[in-house]
């Protein structure tokens, strides 16, 4: 694939760094930028007849829903970078958790940047940068978190871990104590330990994304009254584990009626390097016994749970939206408002024996993407044109009426929202970087991933993570889009294909920018 070279992106950085200008501040429409962590299609606005999720399906009938979006990499942290920079992740070079896009490249801008250099007052409330990365030089008000969670030893805590039991709570400090002297730094700063699940019967706002919708209907209150437009990104936790949420969401679904999924098998002829290890669920109690999907298989009554779980912080989320959508209405802002909700990446529950994200298949690269906006001509449509998440930046630059910038790597999505049917980008582009530690045969590679209309192509190869490079070729996936959505078969060994491949591998090496 033909990308960017790293030096010339921080040339491109510099250069609109330095032709950005303070502009007179107009009259604009204010943008909330919702992330929902961990979030696949599971909503009925995108045909789950299970979900119970009435407010965002609502959003929906008012918006413009993508039902063929793709994230870059299904994974948070170069996910989230390659959205919130508008480059792909060969171009942040941030191809797994532990990279930081600041420390690789200091003179980054990112999205909020940006806006905040053409007029917006740029506020973040939640996870919109990954947890521990909050990037606070991208934002006016970075980091804005509930006072009651607001604490010195909790500075570097993610939301995710917080549950309302004070037994667990217990237990996490003395297990994080332990972990913390084994190894000082880690992730979440220790503090992701306890059960997969919580289900209290409290009031939604004693946890963490219900405390941070008041914190956000607070602080949207106060920036109605600015005179200036704003940009906030609002990141909600859940769904990410643990499924911790009101009981009330959980009691909205009968636990025998939860579907098993259509992709309960690794993919037929995958090689063994492609899933995940499971290793995100294996830090909560009672799951540190679970192996790699390629040798394990969950109890049926323990995934009906998790599966519960995960439909339940679903509701809860959705209902927090609810509640903010309400609050927009009432502090007469809802009508000039830009308003774009988005999943980082998808999220096995089950499919592929898998829990968990991290892979290059479709359950994982999917995700949600729906956009409300003033003055919207056409409300309650779907295009199923291919989208990226990537597409966010220049897209919302040009709905906001400011300069699209020139090197930015993803496309504008704006013309489809009057015409859902007009033809479109020819693929989407995603990637994973497949560590030692993770893989059964300890090897270490990149996954380069093409999808269209009719297929979903992946190469792998070898990879040097000190370089950046990759190396031989390794093997390739092949799967029919159209006859076999769930990707149950990989079809690169099948006969009668090697046109097909040959086509694939072409427009996959010729890459983002043949494919607009």
């Amino acid at each position: 694939m033909k990308f960017i070279p790293h030096h010339l992106c921080l040339v491109l950085f510099l250069v609109s760094s330095c032709n950005i200008t303070e502009q007179e501040t107009i009259s604009r429409h204010n943008i909330l930028f919702i992330s929902i962590d961990d979030l696949r299609p599971t909503l009925g606005a995108y045909d789950d007849p299970f979900a119970v999720t009435p407010n965002l399906d609502q959003f929906a009938a008012e918006g413009m829903t993508f039902r063929n979006t793709y994230c870059q990499a299904a994974v948070c942290a170069p996910s989230r970078a390659s959205l919130m920079t508008g480059l792909r992740p060969d171009s942040t070079r941030v191809w797994h958790l532990g990279d930081e896009f600041r420390k690789i490249n200091p003179e980054t801008v990112t999205m909020p940047q940006y806006f905040n250099k053409h007029g917006y007052y740029t506020v973040n409330i939640g996870k919109i940068f990954h947890n521990y990365m909050p990037d606070s030089i991208s934002w006016d008000e970075p980091d804005l978190r509930p006072a009651q969670f607001v604490r010195d030893d909790w500075l570097k805590r993610d939301g995710e871990t917080f549950y309302v039991s004070k037994e667990v709570q217990k237990s996490q400090a003395i297990k994080r104590d332990s972990l913390l002297k084994l190894q000082p730094v880690r992730y979440a700063d220790g503090w992701n330990t306890g059960p997969a699940w919580e289900m209290a019967d409290v009031h939604d706002s004693l946890y963490y994304d219900g405390a941070q919708t008041e914190l956000a209907k607070r602080t949207l209150t106060r920036l109605a009254g600015m005179d200036q437009p704003f940009y906030m990104g609002l990141g909600f936790f859940r769904p990410h584990l643990p499924f911790a949420a009101p009981k009330k969401y959980w009691d909205m679904y009968d636990r025998d009626q939860i579907p098993v999924p259509q992709n309960p098998d690794i993919p037929n002829g995958a090689p063994i390097f492609t899933m995940n290890s499971m290793y995100e669920l294996r830090h909560y109690d009672n799951f540190n016994h679970i192996g790699h999907p390629t040798n394990y298989k969950m109890n049926a009554d323990t995934a009906r749970i998790l599966k519960h779980g995960y439909y339940a912080s679903v509701s809860y989320v959705d209902a927090l939206i609810g509640q903010l959508v309400s609050h927009l209405k009432e502090i007469g802002i809802y009508e000039n408002t830009i308003i774009i909700v988005w999943g980082d990446h998808g999220w096995k529950l089950g499919d592929h024996n898998s829990w968990g994200k991290m892979t290059n298949y479709n359950i994982d690269l999917k995700v949600p993407m729906m956009i409300r906006y003033p003055e919207q001509e056409r409300r309650g449509a779907k295009t199923f044109a291919i989208t990226e998440l990537v597409d966010m930046f220049p897209s919302l630059c040009e709905l906001a009426g400011i300069e699209v910038p020139e090197y930015l790597q993803g496309k504008s999505f704006v013309p489809l929202l009057n015409a859902p049917e007009k033809p479109w980008k020819k693929a989407a582009f995603s990637q994973f970087h497949r560590r030692p530690k993770i893989t059964p045969d300890g090897g270490r590679y990149m996954g380069y991933s093409i999808n269209t209309d009719k297929y979903h192509f992946i190469e792998w190869y070898e990879w040097d993570h000190l370089s950046g490079n990759r190396g031989e070729f390794v093997s390739s996936e092949l799967f029919d889009s159209v006859s076999d959505p769930y990707e149950i078969t990989n079809l690169y060994e099948s006969e009668g294909y090697t046109t097909v491949i040959k086509g694939l591998s072409e427009q996959l090496a010729t890459g983002w920018r043949a494919a607009m």
